[in-house]
């Protein structure tokens, strides 16, 4: 389900700007979360929590959302859903210069095969730098994939101690109302009243599929399942988000592609796993 988001979003900013596009989707998606877990009887964040929501709405909602959605008005879903699955990569250049501690020989070399994954890809579009628009998307999704980066490695230190599911749900209502308060001040800002039934039903696949049904899905797996199995939807998205790309909207899929995005997923995963073996020689040190 999350693949195929980057077609409903590539299809609702045709028809809605794309800030407005995200804000909305936001706003529903939390709004449906806070009176879920109201009804439910769960409590409101405590005072002490609302920095760490604060800033993860920020970071992965209003910028990371945000921008590689803005960033789909310029370049392809399936270009979009790849660079948006490199950030573990970004981890590892953090780390580099935050981290007291000797980076794994894998996570290295999994740097490395990302980029040049990445660097294949990108053999194709190296006319297209030349077109202003293209450069502009290629950088909203990149800065798209900082900032997931860093609000994962925020997550990680601060935002433990919360209702997960609550928790998403207030940052996505705070991420929205500023995406809308943000966008309404564009002059392309549509009044709800002209958007039209294909804006409606991209945004509507969006909300209850994107937002709802494949977070609460991944939560769930991550609650259950070992996280190495978990995190296997970061290789299928691309991979559904290229391959559809193709049959739906005639993207083009092409032999640099396919490759680069293999190697590039590659990278990725020794990344993950590089980290994933490096926890478990933590955890079994402290058990000991």
């Amino acid at each position: 389900l999350w693949g195929t988001t980057w077609l409903a979003s590539k299809e609702g900013v045709k028809h809605i700007p794309s800030l407005q596009l995200a804000g909305m989707r936001q706003l529903l998606g939390g709004t449906c979360y806070m009176i879920f877990f109201l009804i439910k009887g769960s409590s409101w964040p405590k005072m002490k929590d609302l920095v760490p929501l604060l800033v993860l709405a920020l970071l992965n909602f209003i910028f990371s959302n945000g921008l590689s959605t803005w960033g789909l008005k310029y370049i392809s879903s399936g270009l979009g859903a790849i660079m948006g699955a490199i950030f573990p990569l970004w981890i590892v250049i953090i780390s580099l210069f935050s981290s007291k501690d000797k980076l794994p020989a894998m996570a290295i070399l999994g740097l490395m095969l990302g980029f040049a994954g990445v660097c294949v890809i990108f053999y194709d579009h190296l006319q297209d730098f030349f077109k202003p628009d293209f450069r502009f998307g290629i950088i909203l999704s990149l800065v798209a994939t900082w900032t997931w980066a860093f609000g994962s490695l925020y997550t990680k230190k601060h935002a433990a101690q919360f209702n997960p599911y609550f928790g998403l749900g207030f940052q996505m209502l705070i991420a929205g109302v500023s995406l809308l308060t943000v966008s309404s001040f564009d002059k392309n800002f549509l009044p709800f009243t002209e958007i039209p039934m294909a804006g409606w039903l991209s945004l509507g696949y969006l909300v209850v599929f994107g937002s709802i049904i494949a977070f609460v899905c991944y939560l769930y797996a991550l609650q259950n399942l070992p996280t190495e199995q978990a995190s296997i939807y970061a290789y299928i998205n691309p991979v559904v988000a290229v391959l559809l790309g193709a049959f739906i909207f005639g993207e083009k899929l092409t032999l640099t592609l396919t490759i680069g995005g293999l190697v590039t997923l590659l990278g990725v995963y020794l990344v993950n796993r590089a980290f994933k073996k490096t926890a478990d020689e933590q955890r079994v040190v402290l058990d000991n």
